[in-house]
């Protein structure tokens, strides 16, 4: 295949203006400076075309520019780019009404709108200490949150996330996320991984660690997202559930990067029959437009006036692109997450079977994690293969993304087609054969 000279003269210029005034912390992968996007291909400021297999961290799940997405943004920016929480407007009604419908929660429920996931994570913490009365959380080792201090607090996915900013928010803990490819507690004979895991939290945490009257909520993506695209056993949030219920604990799905569609439902917590309390949403809401939301029981979201608030959380120009998003979805992006998902995950199922660098697939619709080992039986991460399969694909015309120590993370835009599929897979194997090599 084609093999781009990257990035071209144009990218590296960006990129040295850049290294002046724009914060090191960003953790950029490779060299890729946008230029603009249709569908599922992007070119860069050098007009190199690329097929993009991880949507902006799944965020552009109607694809790049989709002219209905841009032609309701275009015509709200022409009514009033902003008003503030403190009045109504028509399209954050429309957004919140939409979410009640479509929400995984029993029972009618209720928005806060925010302009990003963490923002949405923080307003979950606060929501379930002021409802419940109660200081404590329960949170799993893999996780990722956001970034603000409640939510690296609840983040761990990775230690340099915290790494000189302790002290952190009192009164989180953290039990083992089941990670059936890599379990670490012992089962009971019988017992699905995922019940070993919540029989952990009963018998270690509430016993020796933290009574369980004073834990206000558990908050666990249902698929974790940094921390490797792991699906957990389908015991695991059925005994969750039993948990919370029999604590009086608001179990809480953080679904910023799950759900919007990306499995094939409208939240990945619907994969395993279970209802949360709460739940957060953000990146695939909007197109790319930023917005997130915190929804709740109505019950739950019970707070005084002024208690929270937000001055740009419901603007005007990201609900009229969610309004138009959740449409697109529901209309033709949801099934084909369905269908073309599980046709992806079939094939990758079939690359692995030549390459035995590739450990594990696993996923659900268009959340799909390829692990690379050093061999299937130690199951040792190997980095080094992972990140020359990313830098090889992007010099071939494929943008990807890791996670974990050693994962590939397979997130494209929900439009995708499988002909596109297909090309970017036949891209992907040759970056896992010259990886190997």
């Amino acid at each position: 295949m084609n093999v781009m000279n990257l990035p071209g003269p144009k990218a590296k210029a960006m990129i040295e203006r850049d290294a002046k005034v724009i914060s090191p912390s960003y953790p950029r992968d490779y060299p890729f400076a946008m230029d603009h996007g249709k569908g599922s291909y992007v070119w860069d400021v050098d007009d190199n075309k690329f097929l993009d297999f991880m949507a902006g961290i799944a965020v552009n799940s109607t694809g790049h520019a989709h002219p209905e997405v841009v032609k309701v943004v275009q015509e709200q920016a022409a009514k009033f780019l902003h008003i503030s929480s403190d009045f109504y407007h028509e399209s954050m009604v429309r957004v919140a009404e939409k979410l009640n419908e479509i929400s995984p929660i029993e029972g009618d429920s209720v928005s806060f709108l925010t302009n990003s996931g963490t923002e949405a994570v923080e307003t979950a913490l606060k929501l379930a200490r002021y409802s419940t009365g109660r200081p404590n959380f329960v949170a799993f080792t893999g996780a990722f949150h956001g970034r603000t201090m409640g939510s690296v607090t609840m983040t761990a996915s990775k230690a340099a996330y915290k790494k000189g900013f302790h002290p952190l928010v009192n009164g989180v803990f953290h039990a083992p996320f089941p990670n059936p490819y890599r379990p670490i507690l012992e089962r009971n004979k019988g017992e699905d991984y995922g019940e070993t895991v919540v029989r952990y939290i009963e018998e270690q945490l509430f016993h020796h660690l933290l009574p369980a009257d004073e834990v206000a909520g558990i908050l666990v993506e249902p698929i974790q997202g940094e921390g490797g695209y792991i699906v957990p056993p389908p015991g695991f949030f059925p005994a969750l559930r039993k948990l919370c219920d029999k604590h009086g604990i608001l179990l809480i799905a953080d679904e910023v990067q799950s759900g919007m569609g990306r499995t094939g439902k409208w939240w990945a917590i619907e994969n395993f029959g279970v209802a949360p309390d709460m739940f957060t949403s953000a990146k695939g809401i909007a197109s790319g437009v930023p917005l997130g939301a915190c929804v709740a029981k109505s019950s739950i979201m019970n707070w005084k006036r002024g208690v929270h608030g937000n001055t740009y959380g419901g603007n005007p120009l990201a609900c009229a692109a969610a309004i138009k998003t959740i449409e697109l979805i529901e209309r033709e992006y949801l099934k084909n997450a369905e269908v073309t998902g599980q046709y992806t995950i079939d094939r990758l199922k079939e690359i692995a079977q030549r390459h035995p660098s590739i450990g594990d697939v696993r996923g659900i619709g268009f959340m799909i994690g390829v692990e690379f080992v050093k061999d299937r039986e130690s199951k040792v991460a190997d980095a080094a293969v992972r990140d020359r399969v990313v830098n090889y694909a992007y010099e071939r015309g494929l943008l990807l993304l890791g996670c974990a120590k050693s994962v590939i993370r397979i997130a494209p835009p929900l439009s995708i087609s499988r002909s596109e599929i297909d090309e970017g897979l036949a891209v992907f194997e040759e970056a896992v054969t010259l990886a190997e090599k």
